[in-house]
């Protein structure tokens, strides 16, 4: 098959700049749908994955295995299950058992402010920073027992929908009727703790008005497999608990919000269709006024199989331009995007496999946006294509 020079495809895209750039934002734009879409959804699955360690199993109330929220296990779990369970790991005698409390409460910036600001607190000892070694102190220092502090996660802020400036060490977050001073800021990078606010393990017992009672122990293993810690669990049906690997719970997590996965992407699929009937608009008009032109080639001898390729390589390199176009953007302004969800929040997350779904994106759009007009154009007999205006 003779095919058109690569050169007349290039030509023909500086034949109309008003069109070029029309071609080029327009499927810039649908990319970058997608790229956010896609960013989404991987932010939300990779921050879930990485929260859990492999090592560690959570000990919680039985019927709460997928919520520690609602879970209630008695305070002597943790002083149990390390004596009870050989194997877990330990560093100069200090035993990786972590008892801590989860709690989703109402905090206000001030005493007297109107906004309820909706937190989630976690409880901790010392030994939390043990289990979850993701965690890493940025500026102040960790909450001391005994004091009414506070240590806030590097995306809380994005959390309560609040300025940095109002979680900034020293200032005050109020609950239970006093104020919680903020003494420092920790990030746990793409993981939910990121979104947390922290602070001493019996300070926030008593708070909350639950002193004999926490949600859930977290352990990190040894030379003890988790079936040594579930068989614990089972013998000890006085204390109502369950085991569960922490990449279990996350995984479940994840499961449990697969449907605001879907339906982002539906969304995005939604938008970008919209976009692709604009493109087949400027399309069909753009093609209107060519059709003499494809009779003119038809009639050098180039078969009109010839006149599609070279037409989808103009298509292709116009929408190319676009998903550069909208992968810059995508990384200079969405990477890294806190957004909201329930659980706290997370960064968006533009790595590989999004950036290379985006440009296929783009790629269908350049294919199945020339196609219909294309084909349109292409079906007139010659001689009614060299009399078109």
């Amino acid at each position: 098959m003779k095919l058109l020079p690569f050169e007349y495809a290039v030509r023909n895209l500086g034949r109309s700049p008003v069109r070029l750039v029309a071609s080029v934002l327009g499927s810039a734009l649908v990319i970058v749908l997608v790229l956010a879409a896609g960013g989404f959804v991987r932010g939300m699955e990779h921050s879930l994955s990485i929260s859990g360690s492999p090592e560690n199993v959570i000990l919680l109330g039985t019927g709460s295995e997928e919520s520690i929220e609602r879970s209630q296990i008695g305070l002597q779990v943790a002083t149990l299950a390390a004596g009870s369970v050989p194997g877990i790991r330990e560093q100069l005698g200090v035993a990786y058992v972590s008892p801590e409390v989860h709690m989703a409460l109402v905090v206000k910036s001030e005493r007297d402010a109107k906004e309820e600001l909706r937190a989630v607190l976690r409880g901790v000892t010392p030994a939390a920073y043990l289990v979850h070694p993701q965690v890493r102190i940025v500026s102040g220092r960790a909450p001391q027992p005994g004091h009414d502090e506070l240590m806030v996660g590097r995306l809380a802020a994005t959390r309560l929908g609040v300025s940095a400036e109002t979680l900034a060490t020293g200032r005050s977050l109020w609950f239970d009727n006093r104020p919680w001073t903020i003494v420092g800021q920790f990030e746990a990078p793409r993981t939910v703790m990121d979104a947390e606010i922290w602070s001493p393990l019996t300070e926030l017992q008593i708070a909350t008005k639950r002193e004999a009672s926490i949600s859930c122990v977290v352990l990190t293993l040894d030379e003890a497999e988790f079936e040594d810690v579930a068989a614990f669990a089972a013998q000890r049906l006085d204390l109502e608990i369950a085991a569960v690997r922490e990449t279990d719970y996350y995984a479940s997590l994840g499961r449990f919000y697969q449907p605001v996965r879907a339906m982002v992407w539906a969304t995005a699929a939604l938008i970008a269709l919209g976009g692709l009937f604009g493109g087949l608009n400027t399309m069909y008009a753009a093609f209107a006024a060519r059709v003499r032109e494809l009779g003119t080639l038809q009639t050098l001898g180039f078969p009109r199989r010839a006149i599609a390729v070279s037409f989808l390589q103009e298509s292709l390199l116009a929408t190319s331009a676009g998903g550069l176009v909208a992968a810059f953007v995508g990384l200079a302004l969405l990477d890294g995007v806190a957004v909201r969800f329930s659980m706290g929040a997370f960064a968006l997350l533009l790595d590989a496999p999004v950036m290379v779904g985006g440009l296929l994106a783009g790629v269908g759009l350049a294919v199945v946006g020339i196609l219909p007009p294309l084909w349109r154009c292409l079906r007139l007999p010659i001689v009614e294509a060299l009399r078109a205006a």
